[in-house]
């Protein structure tokens, strides 16, 4: 049974930074691609960034360049995004997903599979 688990998530203040993870048993994350997504409050779901197969290509929207990354640890067979200089406006819950072997260019709105739970992110003074 194919399983993505996110954890990492909590209440950082403005500027802060923060690593989510996202864990993956049943499949091999150095085989597939992930991306990151998150849904604010009254909000439609936004992708956030994919990684290609061991990292080979990597893809963020505009509202996080610059300030998110995203990495893979073959070994904890977990994804990783590493966010800094939070701000309110990042504040959601977090999901990861994949969308098979390949981000591509249309990585942001292609069909992803085995969502995970999500974890909550408040970014808040």
């Amino acid at each position: 049974q194919v399983q993505l688990v996110e954890s990492g998530g909590g209440l950082m203040q403005p500027g802060g930074s923060l690593r989510l993870s996202c864990t993956a048993s049943g499949l091999s994350l150095d085989s597939y691609a992930v991306g990151w997504f998150r849904q604010a409050p009254g909000k439609e779901r936004e992708a956030v960034s994919c990684i290609g197969r061991n990292g080979a290509h990597t893809y963020y929207a505009d509202s996080v360049k610059g300030r998110f990354t995203t990495s893979g640890d073959n070994v904890e067979n977990t994804i990783y995004l590493h966010m800094s200089s939070l701000k309110p406006e990042d504040t959601a819950i977090y999901s990861c997903a994949t969308p098979g072997l390949l981000c591509g260019i249309n990585w942001a709105t292609k069909d992803y599979d085995y969502w995970g739970q999500g974890t909550q992110v408040t970014v808040s003074s």
